[in-house]
């Protein structure tokens, strides 16, 4: 990868991540809160919709920047030669290269996601509180409590996002005859972030609970199988897809927002 394609995919997906993550923040919070094991309303309901809005802030940029680094990276390293340089294997490539950059990614999402879900689950807290709060009472490994069940999370949702999203583009750009433009690179994005995030709202369910669970709790070890068996014998098959719509919704006009925006930012400093 060029020094110039490497700055572009940084700022890019920079851009891409604050766009996606600071207008959609609300529904964000109404999906946590569906989540959360004390439920709905007792974690906030609808008050304080923007509570743990200055970790997102602070946390979107680098996180994005860090995973299409990443991403464009592995894709262009795989692709100058070997086996998996072949047209048909384009999809293993761009599984192998998400999975990747997702793994980078969370090592600045996770912290940012702890705190950020810690108080929109309890919107009477500031951000800088919950954040002491972790720190003091778990140490900095507080702050990666869930690091794991967010892999198995992202994961799974980048090997159907990204080659789906690529696929369609390709799918798109050969009917057309010509190169896609943004918005339709953005509406690929809908279509495949929607049907990523239907998917693995399991997983972003056991997530979301390992995150906001008490210290020294049998939930607060990560265990994603037993949250998950938890949340199927307490609230059946409705527990386990908890907050689907609104992060069917999140996704789908962030994968409009975030793709489109990246593709845009992208190709203008190219």
């Amino acid at each position: 990868m060029e020094r110039r394609e490497f700055i572009a995919s940084l700022v890019a997906g920079g851009c891409a991540g604050m766009s996606v993550d600071l207008t959609l923040f609300p529904l964000d919070t109404i999906k946590t809160r569906l989540q959360s094991q004390q439920g709905f309303y007792k974690a906030g309901g609808f008050r304080g919709i923007y509570a743990g809005v200055p970790s997102a802030a602070v946390g979107s940029f680098p996180n994005a920047a860090a995973f299409f680094v990443t991403y464009e990276y592995t894709k262009s390293l795989l692709g100058t030669g070997g086996a998996l340089a072949a047209p048909h294997m384009a999809p293993v490539t761009h599984m192998f290269a998400a999975s990747l950059g997702e793994i980078v990614a969370c090592l600045i999402r996770v912290p940012t996601e702890v705190v950020k879900q810690r108080t929109q689950a309890c919107p009477s807290s500031s951000t800088y509180n919950k954040l002491a709060t972790t720190i003091k009472e778990e140490g900095v490994r507080g702050l990666y409590r869930g690091y794991r069940s967010t892999i198995l999370r992202e994961i799974p949702f980048s090997l159907v996002q990204f080659p789906l999203w690529e696929y369609l583009k390709t799918l798109w750009s050969c009917r057309q005859g010509h190169t896609l433009s943004s918005w339709q690179a953005a509406v690929c994005g809908a279509f495949a972030g929607a049907v990523a995030a239907f998917v693995t709202t399991p997983l972003d369910v056991a997530k979301t609970r390992i995150m906001l669970a008490k210290a020294g709790t049998p939930t607060a070890s990560g265990n994603i199988p037993l949250v998950l068996y938890d949340v199927w014998k307490s609230r059946g098959l409705a527990g386990l897809f908890a907050g689907s719509i609104p992060r069917i919704t999140f996704i789908s006009v962030g994968g409009f927002i975030f793709l489109g925006a990246y593709e845009k930012v992208r190709r203008m400093l190219l």
